[in-house]
């Protein structure tokens, strides 16, 4: 899984366009691509724990949500097919440039959060894989730790070079994220089939607390929708796109769609394998449970051995993208005066923007720091909700947006029931709310507002320093024009 991210920058001259390339079929394998990624090997234990074997149900509800934001990008990006996402609609529906500071720092931390979070997954996974080949590697929390923070600084190493996303490559690693999860699925139905597997426990509401059906799945769908977003970072793909008025629309909606129910088949698969009183204690809770599954369901077959890499290639993507991604967005903004101008400094030889390298690092570090030590619910599960509360927000927005936008009669795209937007808002707004969390999971809000500050208060700054110069104007003066 990951989420949008592009940088507003000042423009001079736009330059040649850029070239269409990508069809229905690469298009739909970036989305997929895009989609899959830490999010169902992170939340899936976790969704189960609250509702049992209704554990389906939640990620059916989640789909349907971004659905209906989905609806509200596929009118606006057919309407401003510029690559510039949630912080263009925000700008052009309300022109206020705090507004459209918050939505866009709002996007670079959606993305340093779910960094963390791959970055915790893979460093468990990549431990557990290594001790079972070569024996003996320290699996623990503070082993876990070390290595997330090592796999943040090859990230950023990465990064400084330059590295950017390649069609071909996402193909590459969306192959081995579909074979990972394929694996988990075929487990689990083979589990049925030889009798080890209890298809009862799909329809077997159970919760650790008490908690009452709507409270459960309204908390296990709040999780489940960090598995579901990724889709909106293709509306940065629409230069690229061949007619992407019609292409979009079909194109998005069959990813989604495809996604849901690859996710649906996962979650039966645990659900199958897995015994109601395990579902919230996995081997290891960093790692996720579906690793426990291939451990359970083929105890004698060597594939525990394999799934583990699997993952790692799984997830790693989506922390270098995310990364890669936010801090060219920090850059942006800093270029845009908006930030700090010293955070668009770039390396004269590899032009990577190097000091928002090290700012974005920085809080990806901090924050695997921070929720390790803090944290009651685990650093996966905290890091997780904390990204979903981020994109919830700026999916609220972009609703909101949508119907502010109607008004414009640019362009003659897509065009979303106007129901849908209104659904969209309520729905995302809803779910921003403690009401669709447990206690323990308050810590969300710390960390989202944390991060915000940060990025207030150097607002604030950069404000204040360009306040006695007539001339300067802290705001993005040229939204249109992008930095991908």
């Amino acid at each position: 899984m990951t989420a949008e991210r592009t940088a507003p920058v000042e423009a001079t001259d736009p330059g040649p366009e850029l070239k269409r390339v990508l069809g229905p079929g690469l298009l739909l394998l970036f989305i997929v691509g895009d989609i899959i990624g830490a999010g169902i090997f992170a939340v899936t234990g976790k969704i189960a724990g609250e509702v049992g074997g209704l554990a389906w149900l939640p990620f059916l509800l989640a789909f349907g949500i971004a659905t209906l934001t989905a609806f509200s990008y596929l009118e606006l990006v057919t309407k401003y097919p510029q690559a510039a996402g949630a912080a263009l609609y925000v700008h052009k529906a309300f022109g206020l440039h705090f507004v459209t500071f918050l939505v866009a720092f709002t996007v670079a931390c959606s993305g340093i959060t779910s960094a963390s979070t791959s970055s915790s997954l893979l460093a468990s996974n990549f431990l557990i894989g290594l001790d079972e080949v070569v024996g003996g590697v320290p699996t623990g929390e503070v082993a876990s730790l070390v290595a997330a923070l090592v796999f943040m600084l090859i990230v950023s190493a990465v990064n400084l070079r330059g590295v950017g996303e390649s069609v071909k490559f996402n193909v590459v690693l969306t192959s081995i994220s579909l074979a990972a999860l394929t694996t988990v699925i075929l487990i689990g139905f083979w589990a049925i089939g030889s009798g080890d597997g209890e298809v009862s426990r799909l329809v077997a509401f159970e919760t650790p607390e008490d908690k009452s059906l709507y409270l459960g799945v309204t908390v296990a769908t709040t999780i489940a929708f960090f598995a579901m977003v990724g889709f909106e970072d293709s509306v940065n793909m629409v230069e690229e796109t061949k007619d992407p008025e019609h292409t979009f629309p079909r194109i998005m909606l069959t990813a989604l769609g495809l996604c849901a129910l690859l996710y649906m088949l996962v979650a039966v698969a645990v659900i199958m394998v897995i015994p109601a009183g395990d579902l919230t204690d996995p081997s290891n809770p960093d790692a996720g449970i579906l690793l426990d599954v291939v451990k359970v369901g083929a105890p004698g077959v060597p594939i525990d051995t394999i799934f583990p890499f699997l993952t790692v290639f799984a997830v790693g993507n989506t922390a270098l993208i995310n990364m890669l991604m936010a801090s060219r967005l920090v850059y942006g903004m800093a270029k845009q005066e908006v930030l700090p101008p010293v955070l668009s400094k770039v390396l004269p030889g590899r032009r990577s923007p190097w000091t928002a390298i090290v700012f974005t690092t920085a809080l990806a570090m901090g924050l695997i720091v921070y929720v390790r030590t803090q944290s009651e619910s685990g650093i996966v599960s905290a890091l997780s909700g904390t990204t979903g509360l981020l994109l919830l927000c700026v999916f609220t927005a972009v609703n909101v947006a949508c119907l502010v936008l109607r008004r414009d009669r640019t362009g003659r795209g897509f065009r979303a029931p106007t129901a849908i937007p209104w659904l969209g808002a309520i729905l995302s707004a809803f779910l921003v709310g403690p009401w669709a969390r447990n206690s323990e999971d308050y810590i969300q809000y710390r960390i989202a507002a944390g991060l915000l500050a940060i990025g207030i208060v150097l607002w604030a700054l950069t404000w204040l320093a360009n306040r006695g110069l007539r001339a300067k104007k802290t705001g993005f003066r040229d939204i249109e024009h992008l930095d991908r």
